[in-house]
């Protein structure tokens, strides 16, 4: 936007500065408050200009916006500023605008919903998990490690001679499960409980560590302890541990109730997805450049510790889904406006209550806490995204398909 404030307005902000300063100034061979005018400007000319300019940029800006009903979501950066006595003040201001949406089409998509379907492996690879979260580490000391037992060693690195280099470092960890390289886990399955031995070990091309990557050194390790998992039986007995179920089989089905839940919520998930992309495609406009930089800083976090070329980096890389998402945020917060679906305060009032009757709480307390932990706008936003969704599928075809 390019503003001109008349030469006019420029001296009468210039002289009302001045006598601003005046009535404040205190200079030898003149009471306070009673310097001239024209003494302010000979020996203050230049900081009197700089405020004057200040207050001139703002006050036009500000006037501009409103006579233009224009609403900045970035602050302005100014420029091509022409600033001269007597003369026009002239001078340029870059921001952005929220984008103007216009929803030329809503439906007449077609999008297939494929729901995983919940196999008798999936539920017992959870009740093995669920009997490993309730099983009793049983140390031995006789034979060897086995896969999945817990183990303390300490190992120490060895000089050419066998000597060791330092006093070594104690270790606990799962066997088979990544937490050390293949060469030291098969060193170990060869030891008892209280023996040593030296082994060469070397450190494979995908190490962490770039520069120890193919490196071979000498070390001792010595096995401390071994600790093996007790399992329980997998009967009614562990049903009733685990929560309240009074039989294996009253388990299993609310593993598979959630499970195809889950199932479920993820394949609304992906269409939700896709019919936001359709509608993006639909709809095309323009992403203020503001929203998009302030979504990828998001997404990166914390970034105090990274180096600015290398953040600029990362937010090039994601600039594209981060485009992708800020216009189907604007998608959504458009469509709630015209089809008027926004949330109100008794759709959150009815939310509340749900929560409440579910947890059998007072409705008062629980609305109390959620304003407390200021979930009441994310509480607001997806009672608006369901309403906004709910409306956008009856305006398209969305078929059940069967999992591939």
């Amino acid at each position: 936007m390019s503003v001109t404030v008349p030469a006019a307005l420029v001296q009468e902000e210039e002289k009302r500065a001045a006598r601003k300063l005046a009535s404040q100034a205190s200079l030898k061979g003149f009471r306070k408050g009673r310097v001239p005018s024209r003494v302010i400007e000979s020996r203050f000319g230049g900081a009197l200009r700089r405020e004057a300019l200040d207050r001139l940029i703002g006050s036009a800006y500000r006037e501009a916006l409103a006579s233009q009903e224009l609403r900045p979501i970035s602050e302005g950066e100014i420029d091509d500023v022409h600033y001269q006595p007597d003369e026009d003040l002239t001078f340029a201001i870059t921001f952005d605008v929220e984008p103007v949406l216009e929803l030329e089409r809503l439906g007449g998509f077609a999008i297939e919903r494929t729901t995983q379907a919940v196999t008798d492996e999936q539920i017992a690879e959870v009740l093995a998990r669920v009997r490993e979260q309730n099983g009793v580490w049983q140390p031995f000391e006789e034979g060897l490690p086995q896969e999945k037992d817990l183990v303390s060693v300490k190992i120490v690195r060895l000089a050419e001679g066998g000597e060791p280099t330092d006093a070594g470092r104690d270790y606990d960890f799962l066997i088979g499960q990544g937490d050390a390289i293949a060469d030291i886990e098969n060193a170990i399955k060869t030891l008892e409980v209280g023996r040593s031995g030296d082994f060469d070990v070397t450190f494979p091309e995908d190490f962490p560590d770039q520069s120890r990557r193919g490196e071979s050194e000498r070390i001792r390790i010595s096995l401390v302890s071994r600790r093996s998992m007790d399992l329980p039986e997998l009967d009614d007995d562990l049903a009733k541990q685990v929560g309240d179920f009074e039989t294996l089989d009253a388990l299993r089905s609310r593993i598979r109730e959630d499970m195809e839940k889950e199932a479920s919520q993820q394949a609304e998930a992906v269409v939700r997805g896709r019919l936001l992309d359709m509608l993006v495609d639909a709809n095309p406009f323009e992403v203020p450049a503001s929203m998009v930089a302030r979504y990828a800083d998001r997404v990166i976090g914390d970034a105090k510790n990274i180096p600015e070329e290398k953040l600029a980096e990362f937010r090039e890389q994601i600039r594209p889904e981060a485009e992708r998402a800020v216009k189907r945020i604007l998608m959504v917060e458009r469509i709630a406006q015209v089809q008027g679906l926004a949330a109100t305060d008794d759709d959150l009032d009815v939310r509340i209550q749900e929560i409440a009757t579910k947890n059998k709480a007072d409705p008062a307390k629980v609305y109390a806490e959620f304003q407390k932990a200021g979930r009441l706008e994310s509480m607001e936003r997806e009672l608006t995204e369901n309403a906004v969704f709910e409306f956008l599928k009856g305006q398209s075809e969305i078929t059940d398909a069967p999992a591939a």
